[in-house]
């Protein structure tokens, strides 16, 4: 089942680009599927095609990823800006009734949106999105660290690959347990072609360190406003899970009023590359309920 691509302008000045699986005739439940961080829509395919059976799908590539529009002179990726993007984007792309599913980066924004506006969500499946470990808030030493690494990202020239296969390599590379065919699929999709070879379509800007560090005691102050049913989902080889102890992720997942968690075997933190049926079913599952 191919997505539809679509392209929406949002009042934040950027397009968007995302993937739309319309599911069957009548069917007015979303599903808003948000990627991680260097990440793209084209990632969720394999899961959405399942999704699709029962729900509408939809699939954006978030600020400075993918095809849609980067922030441009002077711009930086901060989590209020994604949340203003979506706030725009979901009366645009939504049915009556929206769950949202975030993996990663795109958990925590789909968290921070659900506990911003918590009648607007039905459900919130969060993939290993409770945020990494705690890092030092808005300071003089952190200011400096952001400048430097903002600079850094601008001038270093941007690396390129001279084949989609050499492109597919490097994702592998980051991700041992994505498979070579998967990894050629993704590669093609998240290269675009420049005079020096293939590079990435996201914002080498990402890479610079964010000026504000995350403190688990703020996103407490979004996940305790979350009312709706909420499915953790987690990844059996993931390392990164392993950054945090079990007592952490407890207390992070805790936070959530009404929340359970699932563990997919065979999965890493990419899960939805790794278990894409696996990760369907428990969504399907989760959402069914």
């Amino acid at each position: 089942m191919n997505p539809v691509p679509r392209r929406v302008s949002l009042k934040t000045g950027l397009s968007y680009h995302l993937l739309e699986w319309p599911g069957p005739a009548g069917c007015e439940h979303t599903v808003l599927l948000l990627h991680g961080f260097l990440d793209l829509a084209w990632s969720w395919q394999k899961t959405a095609e399942m999704l699709a059976r029962e729900f509408h799908v939809v699939a954006p590539d978030m600020r400075g990823h993918g095809d849609s529009d980067r922030v441009g002179a002077g711009g930086f990726y901060y989590f209020s800006d994604y949340l203003a993007d979506l706030h725009d984007l979901i009366p645009q792309v939504s049915r009556s009734r929206l769950s949202i599913v975030g993996h990663s980066m795109g958990g925590s924004i789909a968290a921070y949106y659900t506990g911003t506006y918590p009648d607007s969500v039905h459900k919130l499946a969060i993939l290993e999105g409770l945020g990494p470990l705690e890092t030092t808030t808005l300071g003089p030493e952190r200011m400096r660290e952001f400048i430097s690494s903002w600079s850094r990202a601008l001038d270093r020239p941007e690396r390129c690959y001279p084949t989609v296969e050499m492109a597919a390599k490097r994702l592998q590379a980051g991700d041992p347990l994505l498979s070579t065919e998967l990894a050629i699929e993704l590669a093609g999709h998240g290269t675009t072609m420049t005079p020096r070879g293939l590079r990435f379509k996201h914002d080498p800007l990402h890479h610079a360190v964010s000026p504000n560090g995350f403190e688990v005691a703020v996103a407490q102050k979004f996940w305790r406003q979350v009312t709706c049913p909420v499915l953790h989902v987690e990844g059996a080889e993931s390392d990164f899970l392993r950054t945090l102890s079990a007592e952490e992720i407890a207390r992070r997942r805790d936070t959530f009023a009404h929340s359970t968690t699932v563990t997919l075997a065979g999965a890493g933190h990419m899960m939805q590359r790794h278990q894409p049926a696996a990760l369907a079913n428990a969504l399907l599952t989760f959402l069914r309920a």
